[in-house]
């Protein structure tokens, strides 16, 4: 276990209320138990542990998938151009064009993190509603399967030294059912999500949103440099490490994000990362999650030594 100098850093407790914390089951989580001297692992879901997201420019990655077992609906489109339709579908609801609705689907993600956020600010649009209509619209039961290999991956973390959570721009309701149908809620200890309740609310990759789910994994919150976080979106890897997160991990599955990180300094893989950590956190890059092994050799177990059973 690492251990933790006078200098070490830390979050200041946040004022807002600004994300939502749950058990793995999307059921209310109570008080934050106390610090231990555990690492924190906080994964994303969408197109992360679950290979499907929108990009900014509105187009999906649609054959980069290897994560998840994806099977194609009958027009042979993945889930992530399903749910560009479902979001465009909404946007056309509210009386825009076709036209409209793609710009301002594109501007708002680029502009506020999500397309609700700037439906909420600029529509009045009911948050709740949205996510009936577009996350809980979305046929999952047909299109995600279990990745055993994904399951192995999360089974070989050492729970002896880390926490792990989920950290998803979500509603908790699509978290909850896409870490089930993956078949991996045992291994979360808990779910933070973006309050749709709330209305107005914060995400990934504002400074309120990484506050408090620091917060919510341990009180205090753990210094920052025991924190382990990947995510498929060069902007929140840029803003946690802006925060002074310790280990920062981009899962570019098709290498159209590493540009996005502007002038971070990344960290070789084959980089040896043994003794004391650097001022200033460095980035890693990954295409596939099975380099995690690899990159934080020090939050899995260790490989069974030659010759034994």
């Amino acid at each position: 276990m690492p251990s933790e100098s006078h200098k070490e850093r830390h979050l200041s407790p946040s004022p807002l209320s600004a994300a939502l914390v749950t058990n793995n089951d999307g059921t209310p989580r109570g008080t934050p138990p106390p610090l231990d001297d555990k690492l924190i692992v906080l994964f994303d879901i969408d197109n992360t542990l679950c290979a499907f997201s929108i990009y900014p420019n509105g187009e999906a990655r649609a054959d980069e998938w290897r994560n998840v077992l994806l099977v194609a609906d009958s027009k042979e489109a993945g889930i992530a151009e399903l749910m560009k339709d479902k979001i465009r579908a909404y946007f056309r609801k509210l009386g825009l064009t076709e036209e409209e609705a793609a710009h301002l689907h594109h501007e708002y993600y680029k502009t506020y993190g999500l397309a609700i956020r700037g439906l909420v600010r600029h529509h009045k649009v009911d948050p709740l509603d949205y996510d009936k209509h577009c996350d809980q619209a979305l046929p999952l039961e047909t299109v995600l399967k279990v990745d055993p290999r994904l399951q192995q991956l999360l089974r070989d973390i050492d729970r002896e030294k880390c926490h792990v959570w989920a950290l998803t721009n979500a509603y908790v309701n699509h978290a909850v059912r896409v870490l089930k149908l993956l078949g991996i809620s045992e291994f979360f200890e808990g779910i933070v999500s973006c309050d749709y309740g709330a209305g107005d609310f914060s995400c990934k990759p504002e400074a309120e949103f990484f506050q408090e789910s620091v917060e919510a994994v341990s009180s205090p919150p753990p210094p920052l440099s025991r924190l382990y976080f990947v995510d498929d979106s060069a902007l929140n890897i840029r803003g946690a490490n802006a925060l002074g997160w310790g280990h920062c991990v981009l899962f570019d599955e098709a290498g159209a994000e590493e540009n996005r990180l502007g002038g971070l300094d990344k960290m070789p893989l084959d980089e040896d990362k043994e003794g004391p950590a650097k001022e200033a956190a460095r980035v890693s890059v990954i295409s596939d999650l099975e380099e995690l092994r690899h990159v934080w050799r020090e939050v899995f177990k260790a490989p069974p030594t030659n010759g034994s059973s």
